[in-house]
């Protein structure tokens, strides 16, 4: 079957290709090491290559030594229980599990629709609530594919209200996008990179939450404006006719019907308990990714029994709503093992051992080395949302951009922190504006708005929070941000 138009290669394959990248760059580049690192760090002028006899990796390895073909299983298989790959394998999969087990319920899918059947009479509270919820949700558990359900459920509501399009999607996928860029504990982001930074999961919070209120303050103020100069007047009769714009998925006199329940109820006080038991753990027990993966686990748990007892579900079905939310998280986990393999490909991310990483960023650390703190910070912030338009997620580009930017960080003065800052805003805000992602392109599916139009309607906003990103980089610049 022959492609009509070119596809962007999705993350497996640049992946593959950096690899094979990598393997080449064995035989033309020299490993190096960093000298003192206990005692002063990692430091330019302390660097020192190895003798450059016995350059190349093999293709293949029998003796455990790094190898191309090897690279997928000694990645998977290194590091150890708080750390890349194993770990932060683990964590995904687990995590992924349990949030498969907390959306199968359906009680987060039928809270919100009960908030919206709520505000329906409350119209001035609408937009404002759902925005914030929605944010709130990108912020807390990563909510984004979701975001197309809510589409289908609020386009009929929005219409009749004389909403344009445009606001269903920036209601529901921009408000969860910016969430996203600024949350402070979301396990399937910045919970990833910081743990492949080798950084305390949930460090930090105080910058990332004044960003989120910041962020989504800015963001609904435009959303607000956007839709009180484009909204049309109540639909007249032969707009009425039009049943499948002004028929809503949900009657009246269902919405009337529908209670959350209190089997609804108890999951959602079950994940409520946990966020507070994971806030916890992190500030007062030091908490890392094996306690919080136990914890999250703990909640599946729970609200599986729940499910149970109450004959909602079957055990069976309980279980494989656990197995189909690690399934759609696995991807994920192979990238970041895969990632971890190129890394040891190229010798290993130990800045004291010869490697030909080492040398990468000592070359790197030297083009940027003479650039102000601030500059070479915004140069970060700037790579990667440009990286984000070929690889879209944000654990995949966590797992393929941490290993070398946070030590990068470290050479150009800056702290890991800041890496990590970096990247989720690069990664999370970008992902509105990029045609390779599938949930934008989906909710624009659904409200039948083009990608150029889209386009025309977001370059404002776009630009508005890609400024404040900007100004929060500088923030954590000036302040040690760490």
């Amino acid at each position: 079957m022959s492609l009509s138009k070119r596809e962007m290669p999705d993350a497996f394959v640049i992946l593959m290709l950096m690899m094979l990248l990598a393997w080449g760059l064995t035989f033309l580049l020299p490993a190096g090491q960093f000298m003192w690192v206990a005692e002063q760090g990692i430091r330019l002028e302390n660097f020192s290559l190895q003798a450059s006899e016995g350059l190349g990796s093999a293709l293949f390895s029998a003796n455990g030594t790094p190898g191309l073909l090897n690279s997928a299983f000694d990645g998977l298989t290194s590091g150890g229980r708080d750390s890349s790959a194993v770990g932060v394998v683990a964590f995904i999969l687990i995590v992924g599990g349990a949030f498969g087990v907390l959306l199968a319920s359906g009680a987060v899918h039928q809270a919100l629709t009960l908030l919206m059947a709520r505000l329906k009479a409350r119209e001035a509270l609408l937009l404002p609530v759902l925005f914030v919820v929605f944010s709130l949700s990108g912020a807390v558990y990563g909510m984004s594919e979701e975001a197309i359900a809510f589409c289908l459920l609020l386009m009929p509501l929005f219409n009749a209200l004389g909403y344009h399009p445009a606001v269903v999607v920036l209601v529901t996928y921009v408000a969860t996008q910016v969430g996203f860029a600024t949350s402070w504990m979301n396990p399937f982001s910045v919970a990833i990179a910081q743990g492949i930074a080798g950084l305390p999961l949930m460090s930090g919070a105080w910058l990332r939450a004044l960003c989120w209120g910041i962020f989504t303050l800015c963001a609904l103020v435009y959303t607000l404006r956007f839709a009180k100069h484009t909204r049309r007047k109540a639909a007249g009769p032969a707009e009425a006719a039009d049943a499948k714009l002004t028929q809503p998925l949900i009657t009246e006199p269902q919405l009337q019907q529908m209670r959350l329940g209190m089997v609804n109820v108890g999951i959602l006080l079950i994940l409520l308990l946990t966020l507070v038991w994971v806030i916890w753990g992190v500030v007062a027990g030091g908490y890392y990714i094996a306690q919080i993966a136990s914890q999250f686990f703990a909640m599946a748990m729970a609200i599986g029994l729940l499910l149970w007892l109450s004959g909602t579900m079957t055990l069976n079905q309980v279980s494989g709503s656990f197995q189909r939310g690690a399934a759609e998280l696995l991807p994920a986990a192979l990238i970041v093992g895969f990632a971890k393999g190129l890394v040891i490909l190229l010798g290993g991310d130990n800045p004291s051992a010869p490697s030909v990483l080492n040398t990468l960023l000592y070359s790197a650390g030297g083009s940027i080395g003479d650039l102000p703190d601030w500059l070479s910070a915004q140069m970060m912030l700037v790579f990667q949302s440009v990286f984000n338009v070929f690889v879209s997620s944000g654990s995949g580009q966590a797992a393929l951009t941490m290993p070398l930017m946070s030590p990068l960080a470290e050479l150009a003065g800056l702290s890991r922190q800041l890496a990590v800052l970096c990247f989720q805003l690069g990664d999370g805000l970008t992902n509105l504006i990029i045609p390779t992602s599938a949930s934008l392109m989906g909710c624009l599916g659904v409200v039948k708005i083009s990608f150029g139009q889209w386009l025309k309607l977001i370059w404002r906003l776009q630009l508005l929070l890609m400024t404040l990103a900007s100004a929060a980089v500088g923030i954590a610049v000036y302040t040690g941000y760490s």
